[in-house]
């Protein structure tokens, strides 16, 4: 078995920690400031997380955008998480994508996540 890459995080990635969970810079960025948040425990399932880690994960979401924020001063952000290989998923540790978006960065935003199927984002 392969050693999960989420599971040892270099410290120069990290942005912060709560209790459950971290948040990291991504490292292979779809834009500045791309940060993945991810609960401590290893599993690779969002929906299989305890709410007590949920609750975690959505707090830790909130401040990571905040300090996003007044870092990078992006106009809006996608959130998103990938569970399985058939909705994208590549590295089996839940991880959630925070992707800082900045107005001119793609000719038309327009269905945002929708996009994860192209025919599908305008409508």
């Amino acid at each position: 078995m392969l050693e999960c890459p989420f599971c040892s995080i270099e410290p120069t990635r990290l942005i912060e920690k709560s209790k459950l969970s971290l948040a990291f810079f991504d490292k292979f960025p779809v834009s500045i400031g791309h940060a993945l948040i991810i609960p401590k425990r290893h599993e690779p399932n969002y929906l299989n997380l305890t709410s007590e880690e949920k609750l975690d994960i959505e707090n830790l979401t909130t401040s990571v955008t905040n300090y996003l924020k007044m870092k990078y001063s992006p106009d809006g952000f996608n959130i998103g998480i990938n569970i399985g290989k058939a909705a994208g998923q590549t590295i089996s540790h839940c991880h959630i994508h925070i992707i800082p978006r900045y107005d001119g960065d793609t000719d038309d935003p327009t269905g945002g996540v929708r996009g994860v199927l192209p025919a599908k984002q305008k409508y």
